[in-house]
C-alpha cells in the first residue's frame, strides 16, 4: 500500500448546493492517479495527519475531471483542533478494505424479508449511508430508533435521501 506525503489547506465551500459550508481537502487528479489509477468514484482512503493519534478512515468524493474531495465533519475538526485556511500535514493512502454493513441491521433485517430484498436492491452506496447514520448513533437507543426509521423507509421504497427529506416534514 502506497503512503503518499502532502501538506493540504483545509478549504470551506461558500454556497454550493448541498456541499455550502462543508470542510474539506482538495485531492487533485494527479495525486488520485498515484493512489488508485483511473478511478472516477468515490473511494476510501486512510490519513495520518501529523499531531493526531489516530488514523482516520474517511471517503474521497469526486468533483470532476478526475479530482476529488475529502469533506472534514465538525466533530473531527474539533478533536483535531484545525478549521478552514490551516495546513495539515498528511500521509494518504488507498484503503482497500470493504465497509462493512452494520451487523445490527442486517440482524433486524433478517425478521423482515421485504425490507431486506429492498435493501439488497439499494445501490451500495445508499446501503452504506443508511448503515453509516445507523451505526453513527451515540446511544444504543438511538441506533434502535435509526434501524427502525430505516426499516420503515424501506417498506416505503426510500432510499437514504427521500427518507432524510421525509424526516424533515
Amino acid at each position: 500500500m502506497k503512503k503518499l506525503k502532502i501538506l493540504r489547506e483545509l478549504k470551506r465551500f461558500g454556497q454550493k448546493g448541498e456541499k455550502t459550508g462543508w470542510t474539506y481537502i482538495e485531492i487533485e487528479n494527479e495525486l488520485s492517479e498515484q493512489l488508485i489509477p483511473k478511478r472516477k468514484t468515490s473511494y476510501r482512503v486512510l490519513l495520518e495527519i501529523k499531531g493526531f493519534e489516530k488514523t482516520l478512515e474517511l471517503t474521497t468524493l469526486p468533483m470532476g475531471e478526475g479530482n476529488f474531495i475529502i469533506p472534514f465533519k465538525v466533530e473531527l475538526l474539533k478533536k483535531l483542533r484545525k478549521k478552514a485556511g490551516e495546513k495539515l500535514e498528511i500521509q494518504i493512502s488507498y484503503n482497500a478494505d470493504e465497509y462493512q454493513i452494520d451487523k445490527d441491521l442486517l440482524e433486524y433485517l433478517e425478521l423482515e424479508p421485504k425490507s431486506k430484498a429492498y435493501f439488497e436492491s439499494l445501490t451500495k452506496a445508499n446501503q452504506n449511508y443508511f448503515s453509516k447514520w445507523i451505526d453513527s448513533a451515540k446511544t444504543p437507543l438511538t441506533k434502535a430508533n435509526r434501524i427502525a426509521e430505516s426499516v420503515q423507509a424501506f417498506n416505503k421504497k426510500m432510499n437514504f435521501a427521500e427518507m432524510l427529506r421525509a424526516r424533515k416534514r
